[in-house]
């Protein structure tokens, strides 16, 4: 039986609206205001729907559970995260709806310099006569994650309006900070009570993902010698220069994410800051093999000592921190996370797809702390971009395979 999802939309275009955009430089949790903003209004709307158990917490993560009505069926939790990336502005997305998608290249209207073109997103070539959404061009859109928001709260609105839908109890759990790796710092698989969850986090429709990249943090601090210019001959040593020397001798072929894909990993600078005296550059380092985090670290180490080497009165230091780690194991202890979301996915209308993620999600360190979290589509595209743009027909999808996951778990 198909049911009608005609709050998705609306929903979806007044949650990008609230500007949740992490901000890695902020000691407080969650990192923004506007993450507590959007996680109220997502516990409210929960209440209104008739979910007498939601609530916000203190650490602004949102906890709801849908009652079941199949007796002995597990519990199964869904989870979207409300922040958005860092790195472009979510602030005043104005977003773009177009109706019925005559194909071709989409300029966005407030810079025609930014172009969403069909030979960069091929599959836009599959979802002619579809409901697209875009920015204006000055903000990212934030689908990542307010579309896996919006399938999940729709999903919950069609399950509350619909007790005939079979289910076991269905827990939705909401977190804060996913964007900067601190999604699950405050959360426990014991608060959540599931055997599984499943992150709605992902690209296009059908896709189910099990695995994703481990993940290290990295700082190297390039202490030189600052003096005045005026007397630095033979004095001076700039870590500016030094901080230049270090990301040139990076493997300039391999090991960044412009020459990989697939299950290459990579060592990527994402900032750097600092001046003549000191220079910190911030690292990401990521595989899909554990254990070649510490080789993509050494190799950092041996940059650093080469160019201590080379200016002795430098010093390099390089700190590595742990981020997440590769589901893949975790999830392979419930093999059921996997099949009953195939199952799902057929009976939702399309042929699943099983996908690895470059990348991470609180699913990552949930299955890390023994809740197995695999990810599934929500139609996301170019996230943490001003290109990025999603598919109403994808997200609702999206809540077809949620309904649908729900019956499989409780074995009808």
């Amino acid at each position: 039986m198909a049911f009608p999802t005609h709050t998705l939309l609306e929903r979806f275009l007044r949650y990008v609206r609230i500007d949740t955009k992490a901000d890695e430089k902020s000691s407080a949790y969650p990192s923004s205001p506007g993450q507590l903003v959007l996680s109220a209004m997502l516990r409210d709307e929960l209440l209104a729907i008739g979910i007498a158990d939601a609530i916000q917490n203190e650490h602004g993560l949102v906890f709801a559970t849908v009652p079941g009505n199949v007796p002995g069926a597990p519990t199964i939790a869904f989870n979207a995260h409300v922040d958005t990336n860092p790195e472009n502005s979510g602030k005043d997305v104005n977003p773009q709806v177009i109706h019925d998608y005559k194909g071709g290249d989409i300029t966005l209207p407030k810079d025609t310099t930014k172009v969403i073109r069909v030979t960069e997103n091929p599959e836009l070539n599959g979802l002619i006569g579809r409901t697209i959404i875009t920015t204006d061009g000055t903000t990212l859109l934030g689908a990542d994650d307010k579309a896996g928001l919006s399938v999940i709260m729709e999903a919950a609105r069609i399950m509350m309006d619909n007790p005939s839908i079979p289910r076991g109890p269905v827990r939705i759990v909401f977190t804060c900070d996913e964007e900067i790796g601190f999604g699950v710092k405050h959360l426990e698989p014991a608060q959540i009570g599931a055997v599984v969850a499943y992150t709605l986090d992902g690209a296009a429709s059908g896709e189910i993902e099990d695995e994703t990249f481990s993940a290290d943090g990295a700082t190297v601090t390039i202490t030189g010698v600052n003096i005045h210019p005026s007397i630095g001959k033979g004095r001076m040593v700039n870590a500016i220069r030094l901080a230049a020397m270090f990301i040139d001798r990076l493997p300039q072929r391999t090991l960044s994410p412009e020459t990989t894909d697939g299950r290459q990993g990579f060592i990527h600078p994402l900032t750097i800051e600092g001046g003549v005296g000191e220079v910190k550059i911030n690292f990401i380092l990521r595989d899909f093999d554990t254990a070649q985090l510490a080789v993509e670290a050494d190799l950092l180490r041996e940059i650093a000592r080469q160019v201590e080497r080379e200016y002795p009165a430098a010093r390099v230091k390089v700190e590595t921190r742990k981020q997440y780690r590769n589901m893949r194991d975790g999830v392979a202890k419930l093999p059921e996370a996997i099949t009953h979301a195939a199952t799902a996915t057929r009976r939702a209308g399309m042929e699943p797809k099983h996908k690895i993620i470059r990348g991470g999600t609180d699913g990552s360190q949930l299955t890390e702390k023994g809740l197995p979290t695999p990810n599934l589509s929500t139609g996301e595209h170019n996230p943490h971009s001003p290109l990025e743009w999603t598919c109403l027909e994808e997200m609702e999808a999206a809540v077809r395979v949620v309904l649908e996951l729900c019956q499989v778990w409780a074995g009808r």
